[in-house]
Formats: structure tokens, sequence, C-alpha cells
């Protein structure tokens, strides 16, 4: 067995969560990432070997479907031996631009759980939910609400794992691949660590592994109880502290979140395709809703907003405006994004997906505001400031437009559930 595949072989096997007390840590990881993308725009190729990399002499993989991976295709290979090994593989170029577009979307989902979000990379990143535990309950809970979500707006899957540590949490979720979630108790560290290769601790290489399988240390566990003085003496003494520490579990580092956000969106897809306009601007309606009360529970205000549109044939439009002054009020989004939708000239179209995004953010607080002729002194923004008063006391749902509350209407809305769920910053 290659020393990639001792870290990727899958871990128990699916079945209630385990006990999650204690672990408020979650690593998200999408799973083939850049092929699930493209597999979006091109179902055909499902459950078909699919390759994104570089397809000149020097190209390598980038990504791989697990039917590749079946061959023995990984990310990094050289693409010349991915041929070899999978000659009927369908090899595609890879789209950064599209990769980064889904990955942002994917990263909101995370950031509407909560604000305490560290991504490693395009597909992967670290949640501290502990503290959205009384609104949305248990770890994982959480982790499974997060799968879904991402399933439904994106069309992609995810695995998930649920632990005390940052290090427990990115194992779990690498040994519950594809599309899995696995709880680590926090009581039973020791038993899910010390079986696993020693390979699988951060920071052994093959180099570092060579060293260690030379001591005789083939397992976490034959780590965990080697003395720690030759340990260092052998590897130096931080590489071999940090080791010792981790075959034991014990990584105190905190989730570290990213730089604020660029723009803030919301985007729904449809249990089933729609084409009638007056239950595509209620959806507008509610997705401004949802926008606006984030931006002012963020502090900000945006100048730009756009709509984006995918028909039942996945081709997405999207239309942008810019405003004469920021704005975080839901009724001047909405009413911008409503005619967006008329100038892309869907009118009637099937679609399977909408998003409304506001962008060019700045600070709520350092934007002047001209108010309109007609517009009274306590109006609309007073109205949705109530609101939110009402949304944080009583929880979402508690109070909406009247739009939203007509059942005649409903087309799968989430209510309460979904990613209806919004972080306050």
């Amino acid at each position: 067995m290659s020393r990639k595949q001792q870290l990727h072989r899958p871990g128990p096997p699916p079945g209630p969560p385990a006990d999650d007390t204690g672990c408020g840590i979650l690593h998200v990881d999408m799973d083939a990432f850049f092929v699930s993308v493209e597999l979006l725009e091109r179902p055909d190729l499902r459950g078909r070997p699919v390759i994104v990399g570089g397809t000149g002499g020097r190209g390598v993989v980038a990504a791989a479907s697990y039917e590749a991976r079946a061959f023995g295709v990984h990310s990094a290979m050289p693409m010349s031996r991915a041929r070899r090994l999978c000659p009927r593989a369908v090899v595609l170029p890879p789209r950064h631009g599209v990769y980064a577009r889904v990955s942002a979307a994917v990263m909101e989902i995370f950031r509407s759980i909560t604000p305490l979000v560290e991504p490693l990379a395009l597909d992967e990143a670290f949640l501290d939910v502990s503290g959205a535990r009384r609104l949305l309950g248990r770890p994982a809970r959480i982790g499974g609400l997060i799968r879904e979500q991402v399933a439904e707006q994106q069309g992609i899957t995810c695995s998930v794992g649920v632990a005390s540590t940052k290090f427990l949490a990115k194992l779990a979720s690498t040994r519950c691949k594809p599309d899995g979630l696995l709880v680590v108790p926090a009581d039973r560290t020791v038993d899910f660590l010390h079986p696993l290769p020693v390979a699988a601790l951060w920071g052994v290489g093959e180099r570092t592994e060579e060293q260690l399988r030379r001591l005789g240390l083939k397992t976490v566990g034959d780590l965990a109880r080697f003395p720690p003085d030759a340990l260092r003496r052998e590897l130096g003494n931080a590489l071999g502290d940090h080791l010792h520490e981790l075959a034991w579990g014990r990584d105190p580092r905190p989730v570290t979140p990213s730089a604020p956000d660029k723009s803030i969106g919301a985007e729904e897809t449809f249990e089933r395709d729609i084409g009638d306009p007056e239950r595509i601007r209620r959806e507008l309606l509610r997705l401004s809703e949802r926008v606006g009360a984030r931006l002012r529970a963020a502090g900000q205000a945006g100048r730009t907003i756009s709509v984006k549109l995918r028909t039942a044939e996945f081709r997405t439009f999207t239309r942008a405006r810019t405003l004469r002054e920021p704005t975080d009020l839901s009724r001047v989004i909405y009413i911008t994004a409503c005619e967006l939708y008329a100038a892309a000239g869907l009118h009637g179209v099937r679609l399977r997906l909408v998003g409304v995004r506001v962008e060019n953010l700045v600070p709520a607080g350092r934007t002047p505001r001209q108010p309109a002729l007609d517009e009274p002194e306590n109006g609309w923004r007073e109205a949705e400031r109530a609101m939110d008063q009402v949304t944080r006391r009583f929880g979402r749902g508690a109070v909406r437009p009247a739009a939203l509350v007509d059942p005649r209407h409903d087309h799968g809305d989430r209510g309460d559930g979904g990613d209806d769920r919004d972080r306050g910053a």
C-alpha cells in the first residue's frame, strides 16, 4: 500500500455520529474539488475517470475523480504517468477563475455558520463552532448542516471532521472521504490516533518517515511511547517535541479567521426548476432580506449589487449595477435585483438557482447618505433595523415581509433551517 493510500484509506463505516462533547472544531474538505466543479457543467462525465491538470509535456495532475484515483492517480503526479495508469481518463484543463468563484460561495456558507473560519486553500477550511451551538445545535449536527448546504447550493459534496483540535479534525475529514462525516470523541483521541501510520502526523514527510521507521516507529502509538529525549536527539528539539505532542492529540492552536469579506451574498438552488417570474422575484426578496441583514449586522454597506441566474441547462448569467452611494437596505437591494433580473432577458426561462450579492463594501458608519425627496424621516432604514432587533431576540422567521409567508408560494424554502442562518459579522 502506497504512503498516499495509507493516509487516505477509509475510516470507520458510516453510522450514528459519536459523542461530540467538547468537539468544537470542524475541518471541511471538498471532495475532488476541481473535478466536482467541472462535472457541474459536464454531467455526462459522471462515473468516468476524470483528471484536471496541465496537458503539456510537463503537466501535473491538479485533481482526480475517485474513479481515476482507483487507478492510482493522485494530485501532483506528472500527467504523463497519470495517463499511463489510466489511459481512458478524460483530461480537462484547469479553470482557476471558476474554482475561485465556487470556493468563495462555499466559504460564505461556512461564515453563515460562524465568523471563526480559517481557510487553508480553495477547497478546505477549519471552523470553530463552539459559539454556534446554542443556535444551531451540537457540532455533529452543524457538520451535517454544512454538508447539506454545500450540496444544495453548489451541487458538490464535502467531507467533515469533527474533533477537539484542528489536527484531529483534519485527520477525521481525510478518513471519511468522500462525502462523509466523522466525529473523533474527545475521550477517544488516543484510540483513534495510535493505530494510524506515523505519516498521518503533520510534519512527517517521506524523509522523516524513513527516519522513524529506522527507529522501529511505524504507528502513531509507537511514536507516542518512544522516549521524548531520544526523539529530540534524532529529529531535533522542535520537530521532536511537535510530533510527540501530536501523537498524544495535543494541538492548542486556535482557529484563526481570515480577512474580512470583500462581498456578502446568498443564493438558493431550487428543488425543482422554476420559470414563474413572480416566484423568482419572491426568491430575490428572500435573498435580499438575508443579505441586507448580514450587511447591517457586519456594520457594512456596498455600492455594487449583482444577481446570479442559472438556468435548468446549467448556463449561468450574472448582472451587476453600481449605485451612486453604498447601501445596506434590503429594499434597495431587492429593487435593484429585480431590475437586473428583468434586464437579463430570462423572463419565463426556467431557473435552478438564483443569487444576490453586494460588493465594494465600506463601513456603514462612514457612508454619507442622501435621503430621497419622498422618504419619511422614519422610514425603511428604521423599519429594517427594528426587524433585525426582533430577529436577534426571537430568531429568524419571527418577522418577515408578507410576501414570504404565503404558503401557496412555498417552493421548498427551509424557513429557519438550511442556509437561512447568517453570521453576525
